[in-house]
Formats: structure tokens, sequence, C-alpha cells
């Protein structure tokens, strides 16, 4: 594997820990901005959807900038609008204010998302093998970074706006060094000719210039294949489920087995720190038997464990379903990113950003969906519809086989199914 290939690998775990760092950074302060601005806890849900609204809108433009002018264009530019953007709150002395720091912060974060993952599919291409679950591991790990640096630093007594500036400039030292290990066009890019040829040096060029064989129209454009669509739907899902276990895990363990609060927190616990280290163990599983695999008995895998949380009358059988559903969730979602990326090289950012949006609209609606169950059944048994989207999910698992016709893109594959990579020609 040569040098060239090596740094961009290690510059897009950079930027996946940054976007990690500089979300979890925020987070960590929400209480602080929170009483800054004087608002009430009701008020600040109603302002976190601009947040969630503010990331829809960024990567759907990100997706179609990114494939028009290249992943190592768009990164940089998204790297440094989100971390400049998490100062903005520190700064709103009032309910509007925040409204419109929070839209700034939340379409920063939607413009690095899709377009770092859209370089994530570029560097998996070229390896030839999956690689995209451990950026994502990487992620988590800058959210860990972040709270164990945000809590000592607010035990120092750190004023906010110097915090967050901080986190800013760090956002913008990292994308000062990593920007220039990113990986730029195909080598066989040329200028718009205005058709596609036959030849696959002829697309290469019409690729990389943003036109398809479709009558040399822009990339962007395209109509988006309804397999990226059930990709998308699959991933709002499964981040669904995420949701709920990032906003219910803790209060099941506390109102519905009673546990203090110290040890309900473990519930959370377990399940971040199994999603991580699943993570980081994926690539592997999915190279030996392919995204099918992986999807399929993770999904089912995470329904039986969160049916074991949510039946179990016992607190260690509840942690240990959690842990399960963690693990089992872990690298479902990206091979979602992954396959949706691999559709069509052309359109790849565009495809990015179906999966993303859709799967970030799900991790929102995650506590939006069980807080109205919970008034007609015990929290424990509305835990139970999350269960029947994994398996959903599970089920419809096989979209992600690689679309065997010519020209359906690339596609990262295990051995057993064939090339580590099959190429379009199309």
């Amino acid at each position: 594997m040569n040098r060239t290939l090596r740094a961009a690998r290690l510059a897009t775990f950079a930027f996946f820990a940054l976007n990690g760092f500089v979300m979890g950074m925020w987070i960590v302060h929400i209480p602080a901005v929170e009483s800054r601005t004087g608002i009430s806890h009701a008020v600040l849900g109603w302002l976190l959807l601009l947040l969630g609204g503010g990331a829809f809108a960024g990567m759907q433009m990100c997706g179609r900038l990114t494939d028009r002018l290249g992943a190592r264009r768009v990164v940089p530019a998204g790297a440094v609008l989100c971390s400049a953007a998490v100062v903005a709150p520190a700064l709103a002395a009032d309910a509007p204010g925040l409204g419109v720091a929070l839209f700034l912060l939340g379409f920063g974060n939607g413009c690095l998302d899709v377009s770092m993952n859209t370089h994530a599919v570029q560097v998996e291409r070229a390896y030839g093998r999956p690689v995209m679950s451990a950026f994502h591991a990487v992620f988590s790990l800058g959210g860990v970074l972040a709270a164990l640096v945000g809590a000592r630093l607010i035990t120092w007594g750190w004023d906010l706006g110097a915090t967050l500036t901080a986190v800013a400039a760090t956002g913008l030292l990292v994308t000062l060094v990593a920007t220039p290990a990113l990986l730029g066009p195909p080598r066989g890019a040329g200028k718009d000719t205005g058709t596609t040829g036959e030849d696959s040096a002829t697309d290469a060029a019409a690729a990389a210039a943003g036109t398809t064989g479709e009558g040399a129209r822009p990339a962007g454009r395209r109509r988006t294949p309804r397999r990226v669509w059930v990709l998308a739907v699959l991933a709002l899902l499964l981040m669904l489920c995420e949701g709920v276990a990032n906003d219910w895990s803790v209060l099941h363990l506390e109102d519905v087995l009673g546990a203090p609060a110290a040890t309900a927190a473990f519930a959370y616990g377990a399940f971040a720190t199994a999603m991580t280290v699943g993570r980081l163990l994926t690539d592997r599983v999915a190279a030996r038997t392919g995204p099918v695999f992986v999807v399929r008995y993770g999904a089912a895998a995470a329904g039986a464990g969160l049916t074991v949380a949510a039946l179990s009358p016992w607190v260690v059988p509840a942690l240990v379903g959690w842990a399960v559903f963690g693990l089992g969730l872990s690298g479902c979602v990206p091979q979602f990113f992954s396959a949706a990326g691999h559709t069509d090289a052309d359109a790849a950012g565009a495809h990015v950003s179906r999966v993303a949006g859709l799967g970030y609209l799900g991790m929102l609606a995650g506590p939006a969906v069980i807080g109205p169950l919970t008034h007609l059944v015990p929290l424990n048994l509305a835990l139970l519809l999350p269960v029947a989207l994994c398996a959903v999910a599970a089920a419809a698992a096989g979209v992600l086989r690689p679309d065997p016709r010519p020209g359906a893109g690339a596609a990262v594959r295990p051995a057993s199914d064939g090339p580590a990579v099959g190429t379009s020609t199309a």
C-alpha cells in the first residue's frame, strides 16, 4: 500500500475524529449554553430541531457540491465551517440568537459529515477492501475525547466562549495539517468533453468533469436510484434505533427497573462502548463475509439484545442487552454509506447525502417516536418498536449485494463474492 493512500486514510481519520470532537464539545456544554441564554428545557428541545434542520440542509447541498468540486475541496471547507460555527452558541444571548447559532452549527456539521463520508468511500475504493466502519469508530472516539476534555475544562472553570474558541482553533489546525493528504480526482480525469464515449478513459474524464453517459448531464442531476433510497430508509430505521438508545437507555434502567442514577448511566455506557468496539472490528468481518452478513446478523443480534433489555426484570441482563444492542448496530449503518457511495462513483456525494440525511432524521426521530408511545404502553414495551425495525433491516439486508450489471458502479466485495473491487465501465 503506497504512502499516499495511507496518508489519505489517516487524514480521513483526522476529519472523522474532529467532527466527533467538535459536536461532542457542543453537547458537553449544552447546560452552560442553556443557562447563559436563560431558556427552558422545552425551548431548548424546539431549538435543537434547528440543529437537525441545518444538518439536513448542509448534507443535501454538499452532496452535489462534493460531486462537482471533489471531496478534497469540500471536506476542508466543511471542517472550517463546522469548527467555526461551534463558537456561535457561546455568543447567543437569547433564544432567537441561539436558534440561528444552532442552524449554522448543524449546517457545518452536515457539510463535513457528507463530504468526509464521500472521501471515505473514495479511500475505500482505492484500498479495495472495507475500511468504512473504522472511520465511524474514530468519530465515536472523538466524542469520548470531547467528554473527557470538556469535563476537565468545566472543572477548571474555563469560560464557555474561551473553551469553544479553543475548539474552533483546534479544528482549524487539524484541517491545515490533514488537508494536503486528501485524495484528489482520479488520474484519468480531464476536462468536460460534453459527451461520453465507449472507452473507459473518456468515461473517466467525463466522470471527473461531473458528467454522465446519459447525454452528458451533470452527475448531481441524475435521478437517484431506487436502491439508494432503500439504503437511506434502512439507515433511517437503524439510526432511529441508535437515537432510542441515546435518549432512553438510562431512563429505562432508572424508571422501569428502579436502578440508582449512577447504575442507570451504565446502560448508555455499555451501548456506546460496544458500538465503538464493534465498529473497530466490523471492517475485518465485512471483508470476510460481506456487507449482507454484517447487516443481517448484526441487526438480528441488535433486536435480540434489546428484547432482553426490555423484558428483563433484572439490571445486569438489561445492561448486557443494551451492550449487545450496540454491538449489533455498530457495523450496520457504515455498510449503507459505503454501498451508496459505491453505487455510482460519479454521484457518490449525492447518494451519500441521501443516506446520511434520512439517517440523521431517524436519529432525531428516536425520542419523538418513543415518547408518545409511553403514554399508551410502559417504556419497556415501547422499546419493542426498535426491535421490529431491526427485524425489518435484517430481512432487507439483501439490498447490499453488489449490483452485477455492467455500469452499476464500483463495489467493494469480500473475497468470496469475486474480485475485491468491481469498477464501472459505463
